[in-house]
């Protein structure tokens, strides 16, 4: 389990993101803090293994907070989520290792892609073995080890490879429903599929905004 700390100063921000990561497997928040002081506080109680940091805090710039927490020996690992978009503040979050960086606004599919993608690096971080310079310039050049391969309970190599398929012969985006269609499954499957195709970093996900309701998903295969 991995266990997560929330730190946003709006009390319902933080209630609402608490929600969306504990209805992610293999995920729990153990904590909250709405100010940098009481995040430093709770890391140091708690020692989270990721800490979801919002920048804005009232008292510190959440960079200021990764800095200290680091001076502090506190490895967890940081996924900022802000509405913060200038590049400078980006630059220096991955200089700060951050693990991923999330625009505010989101809905719980783009923090849970990313969840998913930070379980599976650590997951496979824990079983990688350094045997050559070729290892070592990998996990650097990827920030993480290779993703895992493996796929979720319920779901079939050749379903998942049929998936593949359609997504690079389509040439462009598909939503799951497109897909579905093309490989002969069901769109809830299709879209299982999908999400967990770019959960490991295979697809890039876009949203296409209509007229009302929600925008549909939509996913393009990843070239190299």
């Amino acid at each position: 389990m991995i266990d997560v700390l929330v730190v946003d100063d709006d009390f319902m921000v933080a209630r609402v993101n608490s929600g969306f990561v504990n209805q992610v497997d293999g995920f729990r928040v153990i904590g909250t803090a709405s100010t940098g002081e009481q995040a430093l506080e709770r890391i140091t109680e708690l020692r989270p293994d990721l800490v979801l940091l919002d920048l804005y805090l009232p008292d510190l710039f959440g960079l200021e907070v990764i800095t200290r927490m680091r001076a502090a020996g506190h490895d967890c690992d940081v996924i900022v989520i802000s509405a913060a978009r200038e590049l400078d503040t980006v630059r220096r979050a991955a200089r700060q290792g951050v693990t991923n960086y999330l625009l505010k606004p989101f809905d719980f599919d783009d923090l849970r892609i990313r969840l998913d993608r930070y379980a599976a690096q650590r997951a496979g971080l824990g079983t990688t073995v350094i045997t050559s310079q070729a290892d070592v310039d990998r996990l650097l050049s990827a920030g993480g080890p290779p993703r895992s391969a493996a796929l979720p309970k319920g779901m079939s190599i050749e379903t998942a490879e049929l998936v593949k398929r359609a997504l690079r012969e389509a040439g462009d985006t598909l939503s799951a429903t497109e897909c579905a269609n093309r490989v002969g499954i069901s769109r809830v499957s299709a879209r299982r599929y999908l999400e967990h195709l770019a959960a490991v970093g295979h697809v890039e996900v876009s949203l296409r905004y209509g007229g009302t309701g929600r925008p549909e998903r939509r996913y393009r295969w990843r070239r190299a």
